[in-house]
């Protein structure tokens, strides 16, 4: 199948998915539930484009399959803190900012996230028109992917253990990976979308390839700078307040470094 069909298939597919979630949202008023399939989309249309392109087989395996398990681990993560926690808090206040539009400019921020699930799903079709044989970048970019899933497990499980306690209430997370970044599962996340590139240049026969790195850019940009860190740090510091200031004060805020002195 040409890549222009794949993406076009994926586009009209995306989208009617996304309405139909904006409208359980509107019935049930949970709007979270768009992380959760935002997270199912782009491993479902990673999936699509690998068992739909003309790359070398074991490649295209490889890629769905990482995609795949990164898809389902994000999203089922998703989905326990939202049966464990309340809605959240950016889209309680995107309720209050947009008032009677409320619900259809919600409309058009889902069409918003159907479309960057396209986007952020084209690493894997590039990936996975690489006809070249598998090679050292392959075995490298496996790597890298394992690393960071297993940096941001780690990560997410050290968070979940901490809101468990009793006398966390109210406090910062500064145990295990929390104490170098203020946002590590953000920082291995981002790690894990330069192994998509890796993939596409195997063999550099792939004319495309070098395309790829332009995602792990505009990750960067939007987990540091717009949809990640800037709405997630607001939120804390309404909830922690001179605590969450003193910890933005020591602790960087993506790459993982030692805590400066308080």
């Amino acid at each position: 199948m040409t890549w222009y069909v794949q993406i076009l298939l994926a586009l009209v597919s995306a989208t009617s998915a996304f309405a139909l979630v904006w409208f359980w949202q509107y019935k049930t008023g949970k709007s979270s539930i768009v992380d959760v399939v935002w997270s199912f989309a782009v491993g479902t249309l990673g999936i699509f484009f690998c068992l739909t392109s003309i790359g070398l087989p074991a490649r295209r395996l490889l890629v769905a399959l990482l995609a795949g398990f990164w898809s389902v681990r994000l999203g089922v993560y998703i989905i326990n803190r939202l049966r464990t926690m309340p809605e959240d808090g950016r889209y309680l206040e995107l309720q209050e900012t947009w008032g009677d539009q409320h619900q259809r400019k919600m409309f058009s921020f889902y069409q918003f996230q159907a479309i960057g699930a396209l986007l952020f799903s084209l690493p894997m079709l590039i990936a996975s028109h690489n006809r070249a044989e598998l090679g050292l970048l392959d075995l490298i970019g496996a790597a890298i992917f394992l690393l960071a899933i297993a940096g941001e497990m780690l990560a997410d499980w050290q968070l979940h253990r901490f809101r468990m306690r009793p006398e966390s209430k109210g406090k910062v997370c500064k145990v295990g990976l929390w104490r170098y970044s203020r946002h590590p599962n953000y920082f291995f996340e981002w790690v894990h979308w330069w192994s998509y590139l890796l993939f596409a240049l195997s063999g550099f026969v792939h004319p495309w390839g070098w395309i790829n790195i332009l995602f792990p850019l505009a990750m960067y940009y939007f987990i540091r700078f717009k949809t990640g860190i800037p709405p997630t740090e607001q939120q804390a510091i309404k909830s922690r307040g001179q605590a969450y200031i003193d910890y933005q004060r020591t602790t960087n805020a993506f790459f993982p470094w030692f805590p400066k002195a308080s």
